[in-house]
């Protein structure tokens, strides 16, 4: 199927590039729009018990929560002067009232909470009209300018919920910018030594860009049916310029090495797209699977990086198997046009040391080659060597905390930090998102008793009515420490394990008891997720290679690896270990949804490596029936591109770990460690250690399921299997003695 497939992209090369083209200039012009249609937020849960207070809160009493703080300081002014107060009410006066419902300020209610200690600082509580969170962030953006102090001598900072989640947006997009442009040469110059042709070296960046622009395409589409998180377009950028390079490095190297064999440029290609193109097919089905199990959350914004993985992966396969095999069949052997030529020294250099080592060994082996013919001598030592180096990674994170995001997440100096940090300084911790209790159907002799009851939950510092209307009464209550951290999150809980009034309903609500109802989403949804993708890579790995071991292996594996990136990521960002060096602030907790989302994504592009190299050793395995000749000669002929590739996506992630936002920078670093640990110690230390101590019972599976897999998997070539190559059970009919082993360790 692949090789006819590729025999068609030769002879529909200049079609084939045509509508490419046009369908890239179309999606040029319509697909950035994508980003104003992106919205802020998305971590809650829509049906949670928070969510269903909140909705009722706005049913009965009317929306109670302050949107933004805008806070005012003066150096020489105090709150006590009427220049202070005029600078301030002439700046309020001036929002509009369809965009703003209530503005509560120290002159209009004379509470003192609303003084800093030293009265040099003032703030203003302001609730907009806009009923969504997103929307709410929209108004922000619109009503910014006009909550300026209008006297010069008092400076505005803008925070609270609204504020903050238009910054982060605002940051991201930043972020997105610069890391675009501090990884794009980094990509250029490793393209260039990777591939040793400019011609060569400037596919794996066109593809990219294709796929970019034609991810935002699709999501923007996505975006007509169902509401989408701007943060989809940083796993677009991650993905889909990521694979992009990672298959382009396939599907080129692949087919160079097939022109230099000898074959003609419709052959090479056949032998391309049966070879390379089946991996890069089967490598992005399992990443696709890997992030289908994201849209299982409720949560907008971990759905969105599903929907935008999803984009970005499918797209990359498709302008892979298509766009870059017309330009193969265009380029033909001028795919190595525009050599770079390393200097006279060092190439005499390196052609004198492979003449020693072929001297030496009495074979033309490569290193790579004879790394996995050394790690097979002493499996044992190495693979427990391995796994001991991942555990010790990995057991950080047996002590990992979970939280959730405030203002902390932004970059010291962001206005909305700057607001959060002085009301905790300056205002003796004024809480700006209290946990709201709403009582429904009791008298007041049962309110004042359940009122009570709340008060002497451990952690609450204090319980206020805020509202009153038809028998419903808002209550806020107080809290010690921070609105996600673990006092406030304990109180919820406790709050709502207390009896309601006789009669009464009691709903609870707020940023804390949407915390807690998050992590209970995630600990629900989780399992099934870890279910649907396991289960899918499983069958699709018995597809691909006809065994049942190796995908338990590749499991196995992609766990201790997963595990050691996690482990890394709690040292650092939970323990605050490098912080002054990566220019964050640590919060002693690492965000809930940040390892799921790393779960997904390094899942899937573990399988990526994992697809390719077993690829070509069961291309060795079907020739020779030799595991131990087949394991060396895979890992030689895949090493170096798995390397290079792995190098690349990690210069495209790593650029995130310079983001100005917490989570953000979170992923760039964990990603980065997950997929240098397992392109290097994994695919070559700990692959070749466990296939050798399994020898030929890597490729055992049932027998029913062998002749299955003989007559429907996919492999290189669509003919019959010959009995001497097929994947059988370890006694496989017809099969030649696998030669003697060398001496184990």
């Amino acid at each position: 199927m692949f090789a006819s497939w590729g025999l068609s992209l030769a002879r529909w090369r200049w079609a084939v590039l045509v509508l490419s083209f046009v369908a890239v200039a179309a999606a040029g012009v319509w697909g950035p729009g994508v980003v104003e249609r992106l919205t802020s937020g998305g971590f809650d849960d829509p049906g949670s018990p928070a969510t269903v207070a909140e909705q009722r809160i706005v049913e009965t009493v009317g929306r109670q929560d302050t949107d933004i703080v805008a806070l005012y300081s003066s150096p020489t002014l105090t709150v006590d002067d009427p220049a202070f107060r005029t600078a301030v009410e002439g700046a309020l006066a001036t929002l509009p009232a369809t965009d703003v419902t209530q503005v509560v300020t120290y002159w209009s209610s004379g509470a003192d909470v609303f003084v800093s200690v030293d009265r040099h600082s003032t703030y203003a509580a302001v609730r907009l009209a806009d009923d969504t969170r997103a929307g709410r962030s929209d108004v922000y953006e619109e009503v910014a300018d006009g909550l300026r102090a209008t006297d010069p001598r008092v400076t505005t900072a803008l925070g609270g919920n609204a504020a903050i989640d238009a910054q982060i947006s605002t940051q991201v997009g930043e972020d997105l910018a610069r890391a675009e442009s501090l990884s794009a040469p980094i990509l250029v110059v490793l393209l260039l030594v990777v591939f040793g042709s400019a011609v060569a070296a400037g596919l794996p960046l066109l593809i990219g860009a294709f796929t970019v622009l034609g991810s935002f395409v699709a999501v923007r589409l996505i975006t007509e049916v169902t509401e989408v998180s701007v943060f989809a377009i940083n796993i677009i950028t991650i993905l889909g310029l990521g694979l992009s390079i990672d298959y382009a490095l396939f599907v080129v190297s692949r087919f160079r090495e097939q022109i230099r064999a000898g074959q003609d440029v419709p052959e090479a290609l056949a032998t391309t797209m049966a070879t390379a193109g089946r991996t890069v097919a089967f490598s992005a089905v399992t990443v696709a699977v890997s992030m289908t199990g994201l849209l299982l959350f409720p949560q907008v914004f971990l759905r969105s990086m599903g929907f935008g993985g999803i984009a970005a992966v499918v797209v990359a396969a498709v302008t892979s198997l298509t766009v870059l095999p017309a330009l193969l069949a265009v380029l033909g052997r001028r795919v190595d046009a525009l050599r770079i030529r390393l200097p006279r020294t060092l190439t005499g250099a390196l052609a004198a040391r492979r003449a020693r080592r072929a001297t030496a060994t009495g074979a033309h082996t490569g290193g790579w080659e004879r790394l996995a013919r050394s790690v097979m001598r002493r499996p044992v030592l190495w693979a427990g060597a391995v796994v001991a180096v991942l555990a010790v990674l990995g057991s950080p994170f047996l002590h990992v905390e979970f939280g959730g995001i405030d203002a902390r997440a932004l970059p010291e100096g962001a206005q909305g930090r700057v607001v959060a940090e002085a009301l905790d300084r300056d205002f003796g911790g004024v809480d700006t998102a209290p946990i709201d209790v709403l009582v429904e159907g009791a008298d007041d002799a049962a309110l004042a008793s359940f009122s009570t009851a709340v008060a002497g939950v451990d952690g609450v510092t204090g319980v206020r009515p805020v509202a009153a209307r038809n028998g419903a009464t808002l209550l806020a209550v107080g809290y010690t420490g921070g609105a996600v951290e673990a006092g406030a999150r304990e109180a919820v809980t406790a709050i709502r394990a207390l009896p309601a009034p006789a009669g009464a309903t009691v709903d609870v609500g707020g940023v804390s008891a949407q915390q807690v109802d998050l992590r209970a989403s995630i600990a629900r949804t989780l399992p099934w997720m870890a279910l649907l993708v396991v289960t899918a890579t499983f069958l699709l790995l018995f597809l691909a290679f006809g065994s049942l071991v190796l995908p338990l292996k590749a499991v196995v594996m992609n766990v201790l690896s997963l595990g050691a990136a996690f482990g890394v990521v709690t040292w650092i960002f939970q323990d605050g270990n490098l912080s002054g060096l990566l220019g964050f602030t640590s919060t002693g907790t690492v965000e809930t949804t940040q390892p799921i989302l790393m779960l997904a994504i390094l899942f899937g592009l573990s399988m990526d490596y994992e697809v390719f190299l077993l690829s070509r050793i069961r291309e060795e395995w079907d020739a020779t029936g030799d595991n131990t000749a087949a394991v060396a000669a895979g890992l030689q002929r895949t090493g170096r591109i798995i390397t290079s590739a792995a190098l690349l996506l990690v210069v495209v992630i790593a650029a995130f770990s310079t983001s100005g936002i917490t989570f953000i920078k979170l992923i760039g670093v964990g990603m980065a460690v997950a997929i240098v640990v397992d392109a290097t110690v994994v695919r070559a230390l700990l692959v070749p250690a466990t296939m050798r101590l399994l020898g030929r019972a890597n490729w055992w599976a049932p027998a029913p399921m062998v002749r299955w897999w003989e007559r429907y998997g996919v492999r290189e070539s669509d003919g019959p299997v010959p009995p001497r190559r097929s994947a059988g059970a370890l006694e496989a009919p017809g099969r030649a003695p696998e030669p003697a082993p060398e001496p184990v360790a």
